[in-house]
C-alpha cells in the first residue's frame, strides 16, 4: 500500500474514534456469532493502527492488542481482501509470527472497509489446530464483517460522533460508561466535565461574531482537550459547550484538582477566547457498575455549574449542593402544577396600621404554599425561584385575581381597605403588564386607589426604562405605587426622583436596628426625612415591639407593619382580628 493511501486510511480510522475505546456489546455480539459460525474459541474485531492491531472486540483473547508486524489482519487491512490461512506454520509469511508463537494455527479474516474504501482492519478469527473452510463460512464471515461495518457507520451518523467537534457524543459517553461497569465493576473513578463557557458569554460572542465564532471555538477546545489528556483515554463531546472525559484509574480526588486546574490554565493559555470566556470543571467521584451513566453525568455537570461560585473554577460534586438543587428543581415543578389546578395555595393577608390610631388601613397579600407532600414551604424558598422564571407572570395573575375577589367581599361587608400585592421584575419587563392589571380591576368592580403594587429597587433597576414605563402607566391609572425594602437595594436619588411612587417602605433591617443606637436611629430619621421631602408616606416594617414602634411614630412615620400589630393570617381570620382592633378601639374612644 503506498503511503499516501495507508495515510488516508489511519485518518478515517482516527475519524471514526473507535481507538482505545471501552467494549461495546452490540460488537460484541458480532463476535461471538463468528466464534459460534466457525466452531472456533477465538474471535475479535481488529483494528490497524500505525504499529499495532487493537480489538475493538475480542473472545477467548486476553490482551487488548498486538503488534502490527506479521500481524495477518494488517495484511487484511492493507489488501482490503480477505484472508484465509489453514496453517500459519505452513505459511513462510507467518510462520514466526506472535499468532505462531502463541499457538495460533488457523486464521480467517474478511476486511472492514468503509463506504469510501478504506480498510480499518479485520473481523477475524482464530484457532489452535489446522482447519479447513467452506465458502458458505467465508461468505458468512464476510456477512459478519459488513455488519461490524454498519454498526461502526450508524454510530458515526446517528447520534454517535459530533460532526462538529469530531469527538464521541453524549450517547457514546454513556454507552462507554455502562460497558466499563459492565467488564470492569466496582472501580473507583472520576468522571471530569469541561464547561466552557456561562452561556451570557456565549450569546454575546455569537450575537456580534455570529454561529461561525462559536463553530470554532468547540473545534479549538475539542482538540486542546484531546491533546491535554493521555493518549489512551478518550474525550467526549456531551454538550453544546460542554467535554468530558475520565480520570486515570489510580486518580485521587485531592490531587487530580490539582492537577485539572493546571489543565484548565493550560486550556485557557491555548484559547484565542480567554478574556470573554470563563471555563470551569467538575469532577463526579463514582463507582462503576453502581452509579447509572446518567447520573454521572449529571453529577459532573452539577459540579461543573458549582465551580462557577469557586476561584479556582474547579469543584468537585458535593450530594448536599446537589440536593439543594433537586430540591430546588422540585419545587419549581410542583408549584407549576400548584398554579395550573389552583391547589394547595392560597393567601395570608398582613395588617398594615395607622401608628398614631391604630386603626388598620390596608393588608398586603402573601401567597403561602401547602406542598401535597412536602408540607408548607416558606416563602422565602419558593419565591425567589419562581421569580427566575415564567412562573413569575402568572404567580402575579393568580395573587392579584384571589386578592381582588377577596378585597371585593370585603369591600362589599364594609371595609374600606387597601390592597398591598407584591410586584416581580419579570411583571415590570411584561409590555402589557399594566393593561392586565386595570383589566383585573375592572373584572372585580374594584377601585384603582384601592390597590397599592409592591416594586422593590433592584427589581425597577433591572431594566429600569421599561419598569419606568409599566409603573408610569399604573399610576396614572390611579393605582398606587409603593416602593419595597426600601435600603437594601440601589436607593439611588436620581431613581426615587423619577419613579412616580406614592409610598415608600423602610425595610425591616433597619426598623429592627433602631433600638440599638445613635446611629442606627439617625439612619432611619434621615431614610424619613428624605421620603417626605419627596412627598412619600412611609410604612415602617418588621416593628415588633412597643419600644420601635413609638421611636418611628416620634420620627413622623405614618404606617406600620410587623407582628406587633399581627401575623399574616388567612382572610377570615383577618376579618375577625379586624373587628376586635375596631372594637377596642370604641370602646378606648
Amino acid at each position: 500500500m503506498s503511503s499516501q493511501k495507508e495515510e488516508a486510511r489511519l485518518d478515517a480510522l482516527c475519524r471514526l474514534s473507535l481507538l482505545d475505546t471501552s467494549p461495546s456489546e452490540s460488537f460484541d455480539r458480532i463476535t461471538r456469532m463468528a466464534s459460534q459460525i466457525f466452531g472456533l474459541p477465538m474471535a475479535a474485531i481488529s483494528l490497524t493502527d500505525i504499529d499495532r492491531q487493537w480489538f475493538k472486540s475480542r473472545v477467548g483473547i486476553d490482551h487488548w492488542s498486538i503488534p502490527r508486524h506479521k500481524a495477518p489482519c494488517a495484511h487484511v487491512a492493507e489488501s482490503g481482501s480477505a484472508v484465509l490461512l489453514p496453517d500459519l506454520l505452513a505459511s513462510a509469511q507467518y510462520d514466526d509470527s506472535v499468532l505462531a508463537d502463541q499457538g495460533i494455527r488457523f486464521y480467517a479474516g474478511a476486511p472492514l472497509t468503509t463506504r469510501e474504501g478504506h480498510s480499518l482492519g479485520a473481523l477475524c478469527v482464530l484457532g489452535t489446530e489446522p482447519r479447513e473452510t467452506t465458502a458458505e463460512e467465508m461468505k458468512a464471515l464476510t456477512d459478519l464483517a459488513s455488519m461490524v461495518m454498519d454498526q461502526i457507520e450508524l454510530q458515526h451518523a446517528f447520534g454517535r460522533v459530533d460532526p462538529l467537534s469530531g469527538l464521541p457524543n453524549r450517547n457514546q459517553f454513556l454507552d462507554d460508561l455502562a460497558d466499563l461497569g459492565r467488564d470492569h465493576p466496582g472501580q473507583q473513578r472520576l468522571a471530569v466535565l469541561v464547561d466552557l463557557a456561562r452561556s451570557d458569554q456565549l450569546t454575546s460572542g455569537m450575537r456580534v461574531m455570529g454561529s461561525d465564532y462559536l463553530d470554532a471555538i468547540i473545534r479549538r477546545s475539542a482538540s486542546t482537550i484531546a491533546a491535554a489528556i493521555a493518549p489512551d483515554r478518550q474525550a467526549y463531546h456531551v454538550g453544546a459547550t460542554q467535554f468530558a472525559f475520565l480520570a486515570p484509574l489510580d486518580a485521587e480526588e485531592s490531587s487530580y484538582v490539582e492537577h485539572v486546574s493546571k489543565l484548565l490554565q493550560h486550556f485557557d493559555a491555548a484559547s484565542k477566547e480567554r478574556f470573554m470566556m470563563t471555563s470551569t470543571i467538575g469532577i463526579a467521584p463514582f463507582v462503576t457498575g453502581q452509579a447509572s451513566p446518567a447520573s454521572v453525568l449529571r453529577r459532573a455537570h452539577s459540579a461543573a455549574q458549582d465551580a462557577r461560585l469557586s476561584p479556582a473554577l474547579v469543584c468537585i460534586y458535593s450530594a448536599d449542593m446537589d440536593e439543594t438543587h433537586r430540591r430546588r428543581f422540585r419545587l419549581l415543578n410542583d408549584f407549576g402544577a400548584a398554579l395550573d389546578t389552583g391547589t394547595h395555595l392560597s393567601l395570608a393577608y398582613q395588617p398594615r396600621v395607622d401608628l398614631r390610631t391604630g386603626a388598620c388601613l390596608g393588608v398586603e397579600a402573601l401567597l403561602r404554599w401547602d406542598h401535597p407532600t412536602l408540607g408548607p414551604i416558606s416563602p422565602a424558598e419558593f419565591i425567589p425561584i419562581v421569580e427566575q422564571t415564567a412562573l413569575a407572570g402568572p404567580t402575579t395573575a393568580w395573587v392579584m385575581n384571589t386578592g381582588l375577589k377577596q378585597l371585593r367581599a370585603w369591600r362589599a361587608a364594609g371595609l374600606d381597605i387597601q390592597l398591598a400585592i407584591n410586584v416581580s421584575a419579570h411583571n415590570l419587563q411584561q409590555p402589557d403588564f399594566a393593561a392586565q392589571v386595570q383589566l383585573q380591576l375592572l373584572k372585580h368592580r374594584v377601585p384603582a386607589a384601592a390597590l397599592e403594587l409592591e416594586v422593590t429597587e433592584s427589581a425597577m433597576m433591572e431594566n429600569v426604562d421599561d419598569a419606568l414605563a409599566q409603573v408610569t402607566l399604573l399610576s396614572e391609572a390611579g393605582i398606587q405605587i409603593a416602593i419595597d425594602d426600601f435600603g437594601t437595594g440601589y436607593s439611588s436619588l436620581a431613581y426615587l426622583q423619577r419613579l412616580p411612587a406614592h409610598v415608600l417602605k423602610i425595610d425591616r433591617s433597619f426598623i429592627q436596628d433602631v433600638m440599638t443606637g445613635t446611629r442606627e436611629r439617625t439612619l432611619v430619621a434621615s431614610m424619613l426625612t428624605l421620603a417626605h421631602d419627596l412627598g412619600y408616606r412611609v410604612v415602617a416594617e418588621g416593628i415588633e415591639t412597643e419600644e420601635a414602634r413609638e421611636i418611628v411614630t416620634q420620627m413622623g412615620c405614618e404606617e406600620g407593619q410587623g407582628f406587633l400589630f399581627a401575623r399574616p393570617m388567612p382572610a377570615q381570620a383577618f376579618l375577625d382580628w379586624y373587628a376586635a382592633q375596631a372594637d377596642i378601639r370604641s370602646r378606648a374612644a
